[in-house]
């Protein structure tokens, strides 16, 4: 069971990890600086387990690893959307962070406890189900893994598109 961090639509990257932080590239003190002068209260209170909610197009703006790197720093290891930025969705995935999209983000509200059940495919949260968007099983290991480099490094069998 997780804590939720409910969050609006467009939530652009700057406002996860203000731009003065990208010269810090360990994760657990950008996690000190995750959503500073948006949710102050975010890292100072998050914990190991916690899940973000959000609206439509989560991680829009710039390309930027340091927004997921801050997030997983913070020890949130999943974040449930209505949509996602392309470059945020992609970059989640390479640093470890799994983003899950569902419609239910519009109804799971701030501080609930909920679980995510990707091998089922649902959301429970106050004794309801609410579908989830397919994960495909090779983004899963990807995942698992801990992101890109530590897949690969674990899958040295797997060719690269230059090779």
């Amino acid at each position: 069971m997780m804590r939720v961090w409910k969050f609006g639509n467009d939530i652009d990257t700057d406002a996860i990890i203000p731009g003065r932080f990208l010269t810090i590239y360990d994760e657990k003190e950008l996690a000190t600086h995750a959503f500073e002068g948006t949710r102050d209260d975010f890292s100072k209170m998050a914990k190991e387990g916690d899940i973000i909610v959000a609206g439509r197009n989560f991680g829009c703006g710039s390309s930027r690893e340091h927004a997921p790197l801050a997030i997983r720093g913070a020890g949130v290891r999943v974040i449930i959307a209505e949509s996602f930025a392309r470059i945020f969705y992609r970059n989640a995935i390479n640093t470890g962070l799994l983003p899950v999209t569902s419609s239910a983000a519009k109804e799971i509200q701030d501080g609930a406890v909920i679980s995510v059940n990707t091998a089922e495919g649902y959301i429970e949260s106050d004794g309801k189900r609410y579908p989830i968007d397919p994960v495909p099983a090779f983004l899963l290991e990807i995942i698992r893994a801990g992101g890109l480099v530590e897949y690969a490094r674990a899958h040295p069998e797997v060719k690269t598109c230059t090779e």
